[in-house]
C-alpha cells in the first residue's frame, strides 16, 4: 500500500496516496482548471506534498480566466508556426478580458490571415493536446530555443522580468525555468514554448468560445528603439454565450471609442506634427474642457483649497530631491541642457507645491493647507501604450495637496474622498469601488520604514471601510513614497476605469525639510496628501464621451440648442428665442444652410446636440416654439418663456435630457 500524505482540500482534510495530483483531487469535475497551493497556481498535473492546503480555480473566476486565455494564447502561437514556421515568437500574456501574442513575422497579418489561423487553432484544440510542464536549466533552455531571439532575450532578464518587458512575467520569473510541451494524445510533441504557466489540462478546455479580433504593431519590449513585431489580440471564455455577449459589449464599446467620437464631433485631434499622445482640443472640445476647468477650480476653492500656479519646466534636482528621478526616470522626458544646468519637464506639480508650502515658516494654525492647480505634465508614456485621451504624454492634471499633522490625516482623507465622489456624481458616473495600493516587499523600489508604511497603509485601510464601498487589494501597486486609494468608477457600459488617487506621503515632507510649528512649540514634520480628481482632465473627458456616447448632459454639451426653422421665413423668429437664451449664457446655434429641413433635423441628430428648437407658422402665431429631442421623441408648441425655464433648469441642475419629459 502506497505512503499515505495529508492534505487540506477546499477547507477539509484528507489522506490520499503519495503520488496523488491535484487533478485527482477534483477528478470529473471539468470546470476545475488549475489548484492554489498557499498563494500559488499550479496545473492539475502537480503531485501534492504532505500539508499543502489546496483550493479548487474554476475556469469562471479570475485566475481561471487567465489560465484560459493564456494556454488560447499558447494555441495562437502553435498555429502561427505551423502556417508560418519562419515566425518568431515574442511574448503572449494573458490580458483583460483576452490574450495577446507577438510576433517577428515578414508580412503584417491580415483579417484573413485571423480568420485561417482561427481555424488551425480549433483543429488543434479539437486535438485534444495536453499541456505538459517540464523544468529546464538555463543552458538547456538556450540549446531549445536557439532559434528563438527573444525567448533567449526573456531568459537574461529572468528575476526582473515584470520590470523590463510587459507581460514577460508570464514566461520567465525568479524561480525555477519552465518549458511547456503541447503533446498530442499519443504523446507527440507538437509544440512548445518557454513558459511558467500554469495551463489548462488540455486544449479541449478551450472549446470553440474563443476569437482572434485585431492585429497591431507593437515594439519589442515597449520601446522604439527595438524591432517592431506583429500583436495577434484575441479572447476566450468559458462558453460560447459568454463570448457572444462579450462580443456584443465590444461592439457597443467600438461604437463609443473617444477617438471615433471625438473626430466626428468635432472635438480633438492628434496632429502628427505635434508627436505621439499630444492632443489639441478643437473650438468644441474646448467647451467641454472649459466648463470642466471652470468646475472643478470653484470646486476646490469651496472645499478649501488655495489656487497656485507652477511653471512646466525645472531644474532637475528638484526631481532627485522629490525622489521621482532615481524611482520614477523613466516615465520623464530626457533632460535639456540650459545655460549649463540640466531641466526636465515637469512630471508632476507635487515638488514645486513643496517649494511654496517651505517659502516661509508653517504655523499648526495653518494645516490642513491645501493647495491646488491646473498642472500642465508630461509624462514619457512608451508608444505601445499611448491611447486617444485615455493615456497621453502632455496632460493637465488637477492636481492638489493637502499638508496636514499626522492627526488630521484620517479626516482629511475622508474628506478628499467624499469629494472625489461627489465630483463624479456630478459627472453622471455613480457606481464606484476603491482600491488598496499597498508596497510589495520583495521590491525594492520603496522609501521609509516599515513602521511609516505600515501606519499610513492603516490609515487609508480605516478610511476606505468607513466609505462602505468595496475595496480591492492591489499589493505591491503603490507609488515608492506611499500607499494610495484609487477610485475606480464603472460607466454605462459597465467597464471600470481609474479615476482619482488620494496617496499617503510620509517621504517628501522629509526630503524637502518641510516643517511645522506645533502648539508646544516644537518643529514638526507634516504629512503630505496628494490627490488628483479627474487624474487628468485629457483622461476624463475621453472616459466620459465613451460613458455618454458623446451625447452628453446639457450642461456639458458644446452646442446646447440648435434651431432649425421649418423655412426661412420663420429664422428670424427663432434667432431672437435663441438670443434669448444666448443672454442667459446658453450655447445656442441657428441652422441658416440651404439645407433641407430634414437634412438640418439629421445633421443635429449626429451632433447629438441635447435641444433642437423647431420653429413653423404655428409656433410664431402662438409665441412658441416645438422640442425635439436626441431620440427623435418631439413636443409641440411650448411657450417660449416656458421652453427657456426647461432648458435653463436642466443646464442648473447637470441633468441628461435624452427624451420628451413625460407629464
Amino acid at each position: 500500500m502506497p505512503a499515505q500524505i495529508t492534505v487540506t482540500v477546499a477547507g477539509d482534510e484528507r489522506s490520499v496516496a503519495q503520488g496523488t495530483t491535484a487533478a485527482e483531487l477534483f477528478e470529473g469535475d471539468r470546470s476545475i482548471v488549475v489548484a492554489r497551493i498557499g498563494d500559488r497556481l499550479v496545473d492539475l498535473a502537480h503531485e501534492l506534498h504532505d500539508g499543502d492546503v489546496v483550493e479548487p480555480v474554476g475556469i469562471d473566476s479570475t485566475d481561471g480566466l487567465d489560465v484560459l486565455r493564456h494556454s488560447t494564447a499558447h494555441v495562437l502561437a502553435q498555429a502561427v508556426q505551423q502556417v508560418n514556421p519562419k515566425a518568431r515568437l515574442g511574448i503572449g500574456p494573458p490580458i483583460r478580458d483576452g490574450f495577446y501574442y507577438d510576433f517577428d513575422v515578414d508580412v503584417p497579418f491580415t483579417p484573413d490571415d485571423l480568420k485561417e489561423l482561427e481555424r488551425v487553432m480549433q483543429r488543434i484544440v479539437n486535438e485534444g493536446q495536453t499541456f505538459s510542464r517540464r523544468v529546464t536549466s538555463d543552458d538547456e533552455a538556450r540549446d531549445e530555443l536557439a532559434d528563438e531571439p527573444y525567448k533567449l532575450e526573456l531568459l537574461g532578464l529572468k528575476g526582473n522580468a515584470a520590470d523590463a518587458a510587459e507581460g514577460a512575467e508570464a514566461e520567465v520569473g525568479g524561480g525555477e525555468l519552465t518549458i511547456y510541451d503541447n503533446r498530442r494524445r499519443d504523446g507527440e510533441l507538437a509544440w512548445k514554448d518557454l513558459c511558467r504557466g500554469p495551463h489548462l489540462p488540455d486544449t479541449k478546455l478551450i472549446g470553440n468560445a474563443f476569437k482572434l479580433t485585431r492585429s497591431a504593431a507593437a515594439y519589442w519590449r515597449g520601446s522604439e528603439k527595438n524591432p517592431q513585431l506583429q500583436r495577434i489580440y484575441g479572447t476566450a471564455w468559458p462558453s460560447k454565450e459568454d463570448m457572444r455577449a462579450y462580443l456584443d459589449r465590444l461592439a457597443e464599446a467600438e461604437k463609443r471609442d473617444h477617438r471615433k467620437l471625438g473626430a466626428e464631433l468635432d472635438l480633438f485631434s492628434f496632429p502628427d506634427e505635434l508627436g505621439s499622445g499630444l492632443a489639441v482640443f478643437h473650438p468644441k472640445g474646448g467647451v467641454i474642457k472649459r466648463e470642466m476647468e471652470d468646475y472643478v477650480r470653484r470646486r476646490h476653492i469651496e472645499e478649501g483649497f488655495s489656487y497656485v500656479g507652477t511653471p512646466h519646466i525645472s531644474k532637475d534636482g528638484l526631481f532627485y530631491t522629490s525622489g521621482h528621478l532615481p524611482y520614477f526616470a523613466e516615465g520623464m522626458f530626457p533632460p535639456m541642457s540650459v545655460e549649463g544646468a540640466e531641466y526636465r519637464l515637469k512630471a508632476m506639480s507635487c515638488p514645486m507645491h513643496n517649494l511654496i508650502f517651505r517659502s516661509r515658516g508653517r504655523s499648526y494654525r495653518e494645516l490642513p493647507l491645501r493647495l491646488f492647480e491646473f498642472g500642465g505634465v508630461y509624462r514619457f508614456e512608451k508608444s505601445g501604450v499611448v491611447h486617444g485621451l485615455t493615456r497621453v504624454r502632455g496632460m493637465t492634471q488637477d492636481d492638489s495637496h493637502s499638508y496636514v499633522t499626522p492627526e488630521q490625516a484620517a479626516a482629511e482623507i475622508k474628506h478628499l474622498l467624499d469629494f472625489c465622489l461627489g465630483l463624479f456624481r456630478d459627472f453622471g458616473l455613480d457606481d464606484f469601488y476603491l482600491e488598496l495600493s499597498t508596497r510589495d516587499d520583495t521590491k525594492d523600489k520603496w522609501v521609509g520604514s516599515a513602521e511609516q508604511w505600515e501606519v499610513a497603509t492603516q490609515v487609508l485601510q480605516d478610511v476606505a471601510d468607513a466609505s462602505g464601498l468595496a475595496l480591492v487589494p492591489d499589493p505591491g501597486g503603490a507609488a515608492y513614497y506611499g500607499p494610495k486609494i484609487s477610485v475606480q468608477a464603472r460607466d454605462a457600459i459597465g467597464r471600470t476605469w481609474q479615476l482619482s488617487t488620494i496617496q499617503y506621503d510620509f517621504n517628501m515632507p522629509a526630503s524637502f525639510d518641510l516643517e511645522y510649528q506645533a502648539a508646544d512649540g516644537s518643529r514638526q514634520q507634516p504629512v503630505m496628501i496628494h490627490s488628483a480628481k479627474f487624474g487628468s482632465i485629457e483622461r476624463f473627458i475621453g472616459v466620459l464621451v465613451e460613458h455618454y456616447a458623446g451625447a452628453f448632459p446639457v450642461w456639458l454639451s458644446p452646442v446646447q440648442v440648435v434651431g432649425i426653422p421649418v423655412a426661412e421665413e420663420y429664422a428670424s423668429y427663432l434667432q431672437d428665442v435663441l438670443d434669448r437664451l444666448r443672454d442667459k449664457g446658453v450655447r445656442v446655434e441657428l441652422d441658416e444652410s440651404d439645407d433641407r429641413f430634414p437634412k438640418k433635423i439629421r445633421n443635429a441628430s449626429k451632433s447629438k446636440v441635447p435641444y433642437v428648437l423647431i420653429a413653423g407658422e404655428d409656433d410664431r402665431a402662438a409665441g412658441a416654439v416645438s422640442f425635439r429631442y436626441r431620440d427623435g421623441s418631439q413636443r409641440n408648441g411650448i411657450p417660449v418663456d416656458a421652453a427657456i425655464a426647461e432648458i435653463t433648469e436642466a443646464i442648473a441642475q447637470r441633468r441628461q435630457v435624452t427624451t420628451a419629459p413625460t407629464a
